[in-house]
């Protein structure tokens, strides 16, 4: 630390942080060994002992902090600063400054800064700062004390604390596109810390244009409980999968088919505690994706049936959306494949679609073959430019006979 020395006062910063269980180290030996019980009857007179399991290392007291510790991004750094009057006289005009120096700003953290009258011979001016970190790398405590003496000679000094701000998280995110607008995002949260953390919240705020769907947890008996088990705990280099499903609002749906570009899907809000509930929380950047390219026309199905039965036509819904900037005249054509039979006329038109809108289609179709059947086979063509978009593997089916054989 450099320090600007001074002839009546002193500086005292000590960090505020929670108390640790103490630890001793148990010395044992065997009964025929030459010191016998001793060993056990000391631990047993030891105070900072656990009655009736002496051999555990962990004990039942607390012990103030024997050094720094570690800061981690996004918890509360507490610091208590003294101010000491060494000398045998009145000092006046105190006044104490505290500045915390990041790579970025300089923030002020002190909790008054009008000056203290007069400070008497083996007296203090004490103050309590709190700050939450949100810089990670090097950060200095400057404090400074500036004072007047009694014959009017006006004195300055200052210290400086240097400390590092590590990362506790390591945060990486994954998106999933449905054939639907819904986007899927997977958010992976590791412990880089030396010590286990119990995840008190993770969850994400959305943009204006989605509302979100928690997919961790799951119900049973009107409950809902935590795919991860009542004590949500993370251990040291420990990795969990977060899930999340997100829905264009109603306003923003008709957009939703059409958007190019990046978009703006929200924020993880990630709260924690550790040890002795020292709480931490970190709020990510605003998670933006690539907005898949679906060319000048995009086909979607809104509505299907997970299963059907052999040879007994069933109804889908078909969403047609124009992603051009132009009108399209399109005509639908059904081709039939081995096992999915399409109902209805092929080759019929659409009509005429504005650009960014849709339409909507019902289909009626068939499956001769059982098992999991792709539908495939649809075709649009623009008859302006003639061009034809092919639209195969849309989504599957589960195909069941509803009969079953007699037992013979």
């Amino acid at each position: 630390d450099e320090t600007d020395h001074s002839r009546e006062s002193d500086l005292l910063m000590m960090r505020l942080t929670k108390p640790t269980l103490f630890t001793n180290m148990p010395v044992t030996c065997e009964d025929r060994d030459l010191p016998g019980d001793l060993f056990v009857r000391l631990m047993k007179d030891d105070p900072s002992t656990v009655k009736g399991a002496e051999t555990l290392i962990l004990g039942e007291m607390l012990t103030l902090p024997q050094n720094f510790g570690n800061i981690f991004l996004g918890e509360t750094f507490s610091s208590y600063i003294s101010v000491h009057n060494d000398s045998n006289q009145i000092v006046k005009d105190i006044l104490v400054k505290a500045d915390l120096q990041t790579s970025s700003q300089r923030l002020n953290l002190s909790a008054s800064n009008s000056a203290v009258s007069e400070l008497k011979p083996e007296c203090c001016i004490d103050d309590v700062i709190h700050h939450e970190v949100k810089e990670i790398g090097t950060h200095i405590l400057v404090c400074a004390v500036s004072y007047t003496t009694q014959m009017g000679e006006k004195l300055y000094f200052r210290k400086f604390f240097k400390f590092q701000v590590l990362k506790p998280l390591d945060v990486k995110t994954k998106f999933y596109n449905a054939e639907t607008d819904e986007v899927f995002l997977e958010a992976q949260i590791q412990n880089i810390t030396t010590s286990p953390m119990f995840m008190e919240k993770v969850s994400l705020e959305p943009s204006m244009m989605y509302n979100v769907t928690e997919l961790n947890s799951v119900s049973s008996d009107n409950e809902s409980e935590s795919t991860f088990g009542k004590m949500s705990y993370l251990q040291p280099l420990d990795t969990r999968q977060y899930l999340y499903c997100l829905k264009p609002k109603p306003e923003f749906a008709e957009k939703a088919g059409v958007i190019k570009g990046v978009t703006v899907i929200g924020k993880l809000d990630i709260v924690w505690k550790t040890n002795l509930g020292e709480r931490g929380r970190l709020q990510t950047s605003q998670l933006q994706r690539m907005a898949p390219g679906y060319g000048d026309v995009r086909l979607s199905l809104e509505l299907i049936p997970d299963t059907v039965s052999l040879e007994e036509p069933f109804d889908i819904t078909c969403k047609i959306t124009n992603c051009s900037e132009r009108t399209m005249d399109l005509e639908l054509e059904m081709c039939n494949t081995r096992s999915v039979h399409w109902c209805g006329v092929s080759g019929r038109q659409l009509g005429k679609l504005s650009p960014n809108a849709s339409l909507s289609i019902p289909l009626t179709l068939l499956s001769s073959v059982q098992g999991l059947q792709s539908i495939s086979g649809l075709r649009l063509t623009d008859t302006f430019l003639k061009r034809t978009y092919e639209y195969d593997d849309i989504a599957q089916v589960c195909v069941v006979c509803p009969y079953t054989s007699p037992e013979s």
